[in-house]
């Protein structure tokens, strides 16, 4: 990668954010000095049923991909000098020995990890996983998918990559794993930042089948392929940002988070802050903590708490039954809902709320299976109680949230003046001052497409720099990329 910033190439750069219910294309063009960014296609996703097992519909995800890379081309006659993907965690692709996929993908939420996770516990203990890793033993963690594969009978051989590095991969970039992307596996030494062999031979895994790991910002070579014959895509780079959503929303925050925590609320709402050194403790893993590499140094901090998921699951549910509800006017609705309808708080990360639909029924009916769990007075499931149980679920989260900020500040010895909501759920003012009522401290609204601006603002410090960004100019373009000039799409 060239030395030289924006002001001597005006090429247009492309960020691509996966999620778990839409992957969008956004674009980042030069007006003057100024760099405006657009969204300019986004594809409906989520995970689909293929026999007994849950898996990513991924043909579907790479020809919508490909339809917004078009767009892009056709929006920007100056040309576009580089496209980064970042995406949810965890969740891989296999790759044969023709380089094409074994399989479409398997979602984190599919159960058939249960058994490879237990067989891990039994040669590894949670807790001294957690020491070496400072990941979180979760069981969607890609280390027990891994296993699960080869108790499938999956050669563990065969070569994989993570899904936002699999997308760079078939656009023409070589193998690799980013960094922040690769410390969501629970298979990355904490202390060295490479992955840790003794995990991997311990539980049968093959290190030589996981890709090198790289640091955010990483040139992995040009596009090639059909879209590389399009003139705007003539010597465009691929990059690497922080190829892990959260990271890349974090890198999008400009300032510095020393008494701020965040909420970063979408399908999961990941609480907490950013730190030098991991804290791998023992209190922080039974506070249900976890190390993740942060875009260019230190550590996001943070935990997992179920999130709008929740809510999105029982709009499907009503929608199928012809209850058709927006979800901005479900929230204004909820904001009138009489304090006396809600007869209690239900446990937002129990088990039974975080399995697929398929699993364990409708969200509506498992919610209110909670209630009368603890022995509290259910909310019927009838039309006209769509509020109700949305404030419910609204409650619960920030009652759980309040919990989690109390650990957090015990844990890092920070006292907190602020929290700052990132991702779709900055746009839920409820659930904001709720979230305020619960924990006693104000709640500003961040930018909801935080993972594309940090993406964005990698790419631009990578450029800079000409190799791996700095904090400080990672964080230089995230102040320069101020969400009030993008543009809607």
């Amino acid at each position: 990668m060239s030395d030289g910033g924006p002001p001597q190439d005006r090429r247009a750069l492309v960020a691509i954010d996966l999620g778990a219910e839409s992957c969008r294309v956004s674009l980042l063009r030069w007006h003057g000095e100024t760099p405006q960014i657009q969204l300019l296609h986004r594809v409906v996703n989520g995970p689909v049923n293929i026999g007994q097992h849950l898996h990513w519909p991924l043909e579907r995800i790479l020809t919508g991909i490909e339809e917004g890379l078009r767009k892009a081309a056709d929006a920007a006659p100056e040309g576009i000098r580089s496209i980064a993907v970042d995406g949810w965690a965890v969740d891989y692709v296999r790759l044969g020995p023709d380089g094409k996929p074994l399989y479409a993908p398997y979602c984190y939420r599919d159960e058939r990890t249960v058994a490879s996770k237990a067989a891990a516990d039994a040669v590894i203990t949670p807790e001294k996983f957690f020491l070496e890793t400072g990941a979180q033993p979760l069981r969607l963690n890609t280390v027990y998918q891994l296993m699960a594969d080869s108790a499938s009978g999956i050669d563990p051989g065969m070569p994989w990559l993570l899904l936002p590095e699999y997308i760079l991969h078939w656009l023409g970039g070589r193998r690799v794993a980013e960094y922040t992307n690769a410390t969501h596996t629970g298979l990355v030494n904490i202390e060295s930042g490479s992955w840790c062999r003794r995990i991997f031979e311990r539980l049968g895994l093959a290190v030589e089948a996981a890709p090198p790991i790289v640091p955010a910002g990483t040139s992995l070579g040009k596009l090639s392929g059909e879209l590389a014959a399009l003139p705007a895509f003539h010597d465009t780079e691929l990059i690497a940002p922080a190829c892990h959503d959260t990271a890349s929303a974090i890198a999008a925050i400009a300032e510095d988070l020393e008494h701020t925590a965040y909420i970063v609320s979408g399908t999961w709402s990941l609480v907490g802050t950013v730190v030098e050194r991991p804290i791998n403790s023992p209190e922080a893993q039974s506070a249900g903590f976890t190390n993740q590499g942060a875009a260019a140094g230190g550590y996001c901090f943070h935990t997992n708490v179920n999130g709008m998921w929740l809510l999105k699951e029982c709009l499907d549910c009503w929608n199928v039954q012809g209850r058709k509800i927006d979800l901005s006017q479900l929230i204004a609705q909820a904001a009138l809902v009489d304090a006396a309808s809600i007869p209690g708080l239900i446990n937002v990360d129990t088990a039974a709320l975080m399995l697929a639909r398929e699993t364990a029924g409708e969200m509506p009916d498992r919610i209110i299976r909670e209630l009368t769990l603890q022995g509290l007075t259910p909310i019927p499931d009838l039309p006209g109680n769509e509020a109700v149980l949305a404030r419910l679920i609204f409650l619960s989260l920030a009652s759980r949230y309040a919990i989690v900020l109390r650990d957090l500040e015990a844990l890092t010895g920070r006292d907190f003046q602020r929290i700052l909501i990132l991702g779709g759920g900055s746009r839920n003012a409820l659930l904001s001052r709720l979230t305020t009522e619960s924990t006693g401290l104000p709640v500003f609204p961040g930018e909801a497409e935080g993972s594309t601006l940090g993406n964005f603002a990698v790419q631009l410090a990578a450029w800079e720099s000409g190799h791996a960004p700095s904090p400080a100019s990672v964080r230089k373009w995230a102040a320069r990329l101020d969400p009030d000039r993008c543009a809607g799409g």
